[in-house]
């Protein structure tokens, strides 16, 4: 005999088919979703119908406990949240359990990064084409331009193909972009990245593109500028020549690599926040974990307390 719980359930299904329209697969997932909500709470003692915020929280650690990503826990509580929406709409209940119910908080992805010495191999691979000239040699210098202006500086893609053709006469170690919400921010640039960005000017001045140009990548695209799916495609080509995994590269990994690199070498989080354009340092912290590792590198080699256990050992 079919309880009230699962009649209540059958009569959410029909209702999210009926007047929601929902797919068959998206009813599918609710029926998986609260069938198991429903087998859980059973093996409690309580009913799904009648469950209460407690119950449910101790179905989610169960969740969790069991592996489930955060992902995927978000989407039971989802599934809970909707059914009894539905039986408070209905009258059939005069709260809804999951109201003060947290969701589970997604775990923030690491950023991809790369490691100093496949920068170092790709920035020289990058020089050694663009030194060797031949055919397309204005390409290569403007390859070799990009990626040593990517990396000194950390700019976003769309900044870097986008710098106006008026950077070539500026002779100063800073270069001045305009970022998200026509923010401006001034980033250094280091010697390799004016040599390279000179050496490519030097080029496109004797080419007379900088008349018909307004931007310092010019192209002959609707914006005028170097597209930057074009600087992609062309970035993980010159990685496949470099012999470094191309899944692993794009212009936002080395994004990060700059990010990574200066904090593991001293650099306050403060500057990184500043040098990236984030208006907000919660967007910066994403990479803490470079910072934590230093500190436990530093400890580690520098308290009197770890080098006695490591003469010890």
């Amino acid at each position: 005999m079919m309880d009230l719980s699962e009649a209540h359930l059958e009569a959410f299904l029909e209702m999210m088919s009926a007047e929601r329209g929902a797919a068959v697969n998206t009813l599918q997932s609710y029926e998986r979703d609260l069938k198991d909500a429903l087998s859980f709470l059973r093996s409690r003692g309580a009913r799904l119908g009648e469950a209460s915020p407690d119950d449910l929280r101790h179905y989610l650690a169960h969740l969790a406990k069991e592996g489930f990503k955060s992902s995927s826990q978000a989407r039971r509580l989802s599934s809970l949240r909707q059914f009894y929406k539905f039986l408070y709409a209905e009258g059939l209940r005069s709260d809804d359990p999951t109201g003060i119910l947290d969701a589970p908080k997604k775990a923030r992805a690491l950023p991809k990064t790369l490691s100093v010495d496949d920068v170092t191999r790709l920035i020289g691979q990058a020089e050694a084409e663009a030194a060797a000239g031949g055919e397309d040699a204005l390409a290569k210098l403007r390859m070799h331009a990009l990626i040593e202006l990517l990396y000194a500086t950390g700019m976003r893609v769309s900044e870097l193909v986008s710098l106006p053709a008026s950077v070539l006469s500026q002779n100063g170690r800073f270069l001045v972009i305009r970022g998200k919400g026509n923010k401006e921010r001034l980033v250094p640039l280091s010697q390799a990245a004016m040599r390279a960005m000179r050496s490519y000017g030097d080029a496109l001045r004797q080419g007379g593109s900088t008349e018909e140009s307004p931007w310092l990548f010019p192209s002959y695209g609707k914006s005028g500028h170097l597209p930057r799916q074009v600087f992609a495609r062309d970035l993980k080509s010159l990685a496949a020549r470099a012999g470094i995994r191309v899944a692993a590269i794009s212009p936002h990994v080395l994004r990060h690599a700059f990010a990574s690199h200066l904090l593991a070498n001293g650099a306050d989080l403060r500057a990184v926040q500043e040098l990236l354009g984030h208006s907000d340092i919660s967007t910066t912290q994403i990479y803490t974990h470079v910072l934590e590792e230093r500190l436990h590198e530093l400890v580690q080699n520098h308290h009197p307390l770890a080098k006695q256990a490591k003469k010890q050992d």
